[in-house]
């Protein structure tokens, strides 16, 4: 095999995402910390959703959302099994997360949020493993609505925080340790669960 033939045969076989009809190739590689937070997501979801209706997708599998936009979300919950092909989910997932890195992170808070919002997804994550925090949109009447952002904090970082004067700028007043997943009536997210592994 020539060199060209081998770089087009990888290229081909690099993840990419169509975002407005523009391709955008996807790093072939993403951090340690990005492959274990989507992995640690996808595993409390999937363990939430078993014998429910509800199904979970980790990162890999294609979401065809319209014409325009074809993207490979890390972590994706859907409802309605006609969504669900063969090569991968047509039309709008319940849930969506997407595990930010510096190359997608751009197009994670802006184009794609707004294809999201426009498909009609219900509830989208927005995670950074650098501050350990999940933003987290709901939408409301075709538009996303900034819920929280939830910030994980050690045990030692909460003691710190506590420790701090009330009216001190860097001082956070409520410490969140979970997060309400706004699509079920009964699932909640520990933070400490998303982050487990990531120093």
């Amino acid at each position: 095999m020539d060199n060209l033939a081998y770089v087009d045969d990888f290229v081909l076989k690099r993840k990419r995402e169509v975002i407005d009809g523009m391709v955008y190739m996807m790093s072939p590689r993403p951090r340690y910390e990005h492959v274990t937070v989507s992995g640690n997501i996808f595993i409390v979801f999937s363990n939430y959703l078993k014998g429910k209706t509800c199904r979970a997708f980790p990162d890999g599998l294609d979401l065809f959302l319209d014409e325009k936009n074809q993207f490979v979300p890390d972590v994706m919950i859907v409802c309605d099994k006609n969504k669900i092909k063969h090569n991968g989910v047509h039309g709008a997932p319940d849930l969506v997360v997407e595990v930010l890195s510096k190359t997608t992170a751009q197009n994670d808070k802006t184009k794609k949020k707004d294809a999201y919002e426009r498909a009609g997804v219900k509830e989208y994550w927005l995670v950074d493993t650098w501050s350990k925090a999940v933003e987290v949109y709901l939408n409301d009447n075709g538009h996303f609505v900034l819920n929280h952002i939830y910030y994980y904090l050690t045990d030692e970082e909460i003691a710190e925080n506590n420790a701090l004067p009330d009216d001190d700028m860097n001082k956070i007043k409520k410490v969140d340790k979970e997060i309400k997943v706004s699509i079920f009536q009964d699932l909640v997210v520990k933070l400490e669960d998303v982050f487990e592994y990531i120093e």
